[in-house]
C-alpha cells in the first residue's frame, strides 16, 4: 500500500463508505492522510457535575431527557437534562436536532462546551458529544475532530486511519531539511502523526505548526517567484512629465491628500521603469483612488498611451467614466465607457475609437475582455475592486496589449498586512489612509429591533433637513424558511406606514441593469428620499447627499461588509450616520461592537480576519483555492517565518525539482496568485 492506492483497499472502507469519501474529494490514501483535523476534543479532565464552573467543561455524563422545538423559522433548540450520578444540569443545541437520536439510547457520553449563563440559567452551550465507548481508554482522551463528511462521523474515519498509522511514519520529508533544522519543526511524518494521533495539546501545537510553516512557506514562495518571473517581463517605458501632472494636480477642484500625492508618485516611478508595473492601491472607502487612477491615466495619454478600468459592474463603471471625463476632459483626455448596456451602432463605434487611438481612456466591464475589443496602443490597466474578477479575467485584459501594460489593482476593502504579505506578495502596495479634508467621522450605533419608532424619528429629522437615506437588506424574496428581512417586505413596509410621506425607492440585484440605473440615477439626482436595496450599493455608489445608512440584521453580515455599506454615507462635509439593527434584541455581538466604536478600515479588517478568516477579504472563490486547513493568515509572527525561509529559499538558488511535493504546490499556487 502507498499514497496513491485507492482508499477502498483499506480495511473497514467498503464501497459505501468509499463513495461518501469519495463526494467529499478523498479518494486516495494519500487523501485521507492530508485529510487534517479541524478541531481537538481533550476528554483528559473530566468535571463532576457538581463540581462543574463556568467557562469550558468536560463531563461524564447520560441523557436523561431531550426534546426538539421550532423557535422561529430557521430556528430550532434541541435541549437535553443530563445526569452523572452527582447531578443534573442542562445541555442546549441550536439547529441539531439529530441530537435527539444520539443521546435517546441512554449511553454515556463525553460531553464538551462552554458552561454558561444564558436564558436566565447556567447551561452547556452546543457541547461536542463522544460516546465513551468509543473514545480511547488511554488517559490522555485527546481526540481530533475531522469536518463532517455526510454519513461518516469522526469515530469512523479516526478508525480507518488508525489502519494507515504504518504508513504515516514513514512519510517522506517534503521541506528542505536547511528550514526543518532551522526553524526547529518537526518532520512533516512526526506533524501528521502527532494531528491524527495525538497524546498530548503540546504535542498537537508543534505538530500544527510545522504543518501551518509548510502551507505558508508554500503561498510565500510562490510569491517570490512570481515577483522574479515579473521582472523578466518587458513592459512599456512611460517618462514622468512633471509639467503634465503639476498642471493635472492645480486643475483639481480639491488638494490631494498626503497618502495620494505618495501613491501617485510610486506609480509615476513604476511607469519610468522597463519592467511593468504590479500594484495594489488599497485605500479606505472615500479615501479618493480614483484620482489617483486619473493622474496616472493623464501622464499615460500624453505619451500616447491607452488606459484600461475595469469594474465589476455597470454602476460603478459609469461612475468611474463620469469621474474621469470631468477629470481628463479639461486636458482632451477622451474617455468612453463600454458596458453590457451600450449596443448597436454605439458599440461599434466605440469599437473603432478603441481600436484606432480616439478614445485614450477606456472604463468597462467584463465587457473589456471580449475578443471583439481591440486596443490601438494599451500601456496601463487599472482593475478596481480587483478580488472581485478571477485572475483568467485580469489576464485576459492585459493580454490586449503587445508589451505587458503596468498594473494598478485598486481595492476598497482594507487588506490586513499578514494578507497583503501572503495572497498578495507579488505586488507592491500603496496605500491611502487619509480622507479627504472637510469629511466627518461616520457615527455609528447599535440599536435594537424594539427601538425602530426612535430610529425612525432620527432618519425622518435627517429627510426634513434635505438629506437622503439608504436602508439595506439582504434577501430580495420572502423566505419561510428564514426570518431575515426581505428587501421587497421592508419596501412595501416602510412606504405604506412610517414613511409613506416620503419618496421610496427599491433596487437589488435582480432588476435589469437598466432599472437599477433609472433607480440610481433618481436617488443620486435628489429624487428619492430612501433607498432600500439589497447589497448591491456596497461597491462605488457615491451619493453626497445621503447621510444615513441602515442596516438591517446587521448581525448577519461580515465586518468588511458592514464597513463597506457605511462607506456610502459620510461622502460630503455633512455629519453622517450608521444605524446596525440587530435581528434579535440579545446582545449585540463582538463584530458590532468594534464597528461601533471604530472608522478605521485597516483596524477592522485586521479584526475581521481574526473573526472570520481570509474568505471575507480574498474572494470566497479565491480562498476556497487556497486550502489552507491548519494554517491561519491572522498569525502575523509564523507568516514572518515562512516569509524569511521563502526569500532564503530562493536566494540560495536552490532547485525547487529536487522537491515534487513541494514544487506541485507551489506551481498551483503561482496560478492561482498572480496577476500577469
Amino acid at each position: 500500500m502507498n499514497l496513491v492506492s485507492e482508499l477502498q483497499k483499506v480495511k473497514g472502507v467498503g464501497e459505501k463508505t468509499g463513495l461518501q469519501f469519495a463526494q467529499a474529494g478523498i479518494h486516495t490514501v494519500g487523501d485521507l492522510i492530508t485529510f487534517l483535523p479541524r478541531a481537538f476534543e481533550d476528554f483528559s479532565h473530566v468535571t463532576g457535575i457538581t463540581d462543574i464552573k463556568p467557562g469550558k467543561a468536560t463531563i461524564k455524563a447520560h441523557c436523561e431527557m431531550i426534546v426538539t422545538r421550532p423557535v422561529r423559522r430557521g430556528l430550532r433548540i434541541t435541549t437535553a437534562t443530563l445526569t452523572d450520578g452527582t447531578g443534573k444540569l442542562q445541555a442546549v443545541w441550536f439547529n441539531q436536532p439529530y441530537r435527539e437520536a444520539q443521546l435517546k439510547t441512554g449511553e454515556e457520553f463525553f460531553f464538551s462546551g462552554e458552561f454558561e449563563f444564558n436564558y436566565n440559567r447556567y447551561q452547556l452551550t452546543n457541547p461536542s458529544a463522544e460516546k465513551v465507548s468509543e473514545v480511547p481508554v488511554q488517559t490522555d482522551r485527546v481526540l481530533p475532530v475531522y469536518r463532517a463528511i455526510k454519513g461518516l462521523k469522526s469515530t469512523l474515519v479516526r478508525k480507518i486511519l488508525d489502519e494507515l498509522k504504518p504508513l504515516v511514519t514513514m512519510l517522506p520529508e517534503t521541506l528542505p531539511t536547511t528550514i526543518v533544522q532551522k526553524e526547529k519543526l518537526l518532520s512533516r511524518s512526526d506533524a501528521i502523526l502527532a494531528v491524527h494521533f495525538p497524546k498530548t495539546p503540546e504535542q498537537i501545537e508543534s505538530g500544527r505548526e510545522r504543518l501551518a510553516f509548510e502551507e505558508l512557506f508554500e503561498l510565500l514562495l510562490a510569491s517570490q517567484l512570481n515577483r522574479q518571473e515579473n521582472a523578466k517581463l518587458e513592459g512599456w517605458h512611460i517618462p514622468f512629465e512633471q509639467q503634465v501632472v503639476k498642471d493635472f494636480v492645480a486643475g483639481l477642484p480639491f488638494t490631494l491628500t498626503g497618502a495620494q500625492r505618495i501613491a501617485a508618485w510610486d506609480i509615476l516611478q513604476d511607469f519610468e521603469k522597463s519592467t511593468p508595473m504590479n500594484r495594489l492601491l488599497q485605500g479606505d472607502v472615500g479615501s479618493g483612488k480614483t484620482v489617483v487612477a486619473g493622474l496616472a491615466a493623464r501622464q499615460a495619454a500624453h505619451e500616447g498611451f491607452q488606459t484600461a478600468v475595469m469594474a465589476p459592474t455597470e454602476i460603478l463603471a459609469s461612475q468611474h467614466a463620469e469621474t474621469l471625463q470631468k477629470l481628463l476632459s479639461p486636458f482632451g483626455v477622451t474617455v468612453g465607457l463600454l458596458t453590457g448596456s451600450v449596443k448597436g451602432a454605439a458599440r461599434k463605434e466605440l469599437y473603432k475609437a478603441i481600436g484606432n487611438g480616439d478614445v485614450q481612456v477606456v472604463v468597462g466591464t467584463h465587457a473589456l475582455i471580449q475578443e471583439t475589443v481591440s486596443f490601438h496602443r494599451l500601456g496601463f490597466v487599472v482593475i478596481d475592486e480587483q478580488h472581485r474578477f478571477g485572475v483568467k479575467q485580469r489576464q485576459e485584459l492585459l493580454k490586449k496589449s503587445e508589451h505587458m501594460p503596468h498594473l494598478l489593482a485598486m481595492t476598497a476593502t482594507p487588506i490586513p498586512r499578514s494578507l497583503a504579505l501572503t495572497v498578495y506578495g507579488e505586488l507592491d502596495i500603496s496605500i491611502l489612509n487619509e480622507l479627504p479634508k472637510g469629511r466627518l467621522p461616520i457615527k455609528t450605533k447599535i440599536w435594537s429591533p424594539n427601538s425602530r419608532p426612535q430610529l425612525y424619528s432620527l432618519v425622518d429629522e435627517e429627510i426634513t433637513k434635505g438629506r437622503q437615506a439608504y436602508v439595506i437588506c439582504s434577501l430580495i424574496d420572502d423566505n419561510p424558511d428564514n426570518d431575515i428581512k426581505s428587501v421587497q417586505a421592508e419596501y412595501k413596509k416602510l412606504q405604506n406606514s412610517v414613511f409613506k410621506h416620503r419618496r421610496i425607492g427599491l433596487l437589488h440585484g435582480k432588476l435589469a441593469p437598466g432599472e437599477k440605473d433609472a433607480v440610481m440615477q433618481l436617488f443620486a439626482r435628489g429624487e428619492l428620499d430612501i433607498l432600500v436595496s439589497t447589497t448591491v450599493v456596497e461597491v462605488g455608489v457615491d451619493v453626497p447627499n445621503a447621510t444615513v445608512m441602515v442596516i438591517e440584521d446587521a448581525d448577519r453580515f461580515g465586518l468588511s461588509q458592514l464597513h463597506q455599506l457605511r462607506g456610502r454615507v459620510g461622502r460630503s462635509i455633512h455629519q453622517s450616520y450608521c444605524y446596525l439593527v440587530t435581528s434579535t434584541s440579545a446582545s449585540p455581538s463582538q463584530r458590532l461592537k468594534e464597528i461601533e466604536k471604530s472608522n478605521d478600515g485597516f483596524y477592522l479588517a485586521e479584526v475581521d480576519l481574526s473573526l472570520r478568516g481570509a474568505g471575507e477579504i480574498y474572494g470566497h472563490a479565491q480562498h476556497g483555492a487556497l486550502n489552507l486547513q491548519i494554517a491561519t493568515l491572522a498569525d502575523t509572527k509564523l507568516i514572518a517565518r515562512a516569509q524569511s525561509a521563502a526569500k532564503a529559499f530562493v536566494a540560495s538558488g536552490a532547485d525547487l525539482l529536487e522537491y515534487k511535493e513541494l514544487a506541485a504546490h507551489v506551481k498551483k499556487y503561482q496560478r492561482l496568485t498572480t496577476l500577469n
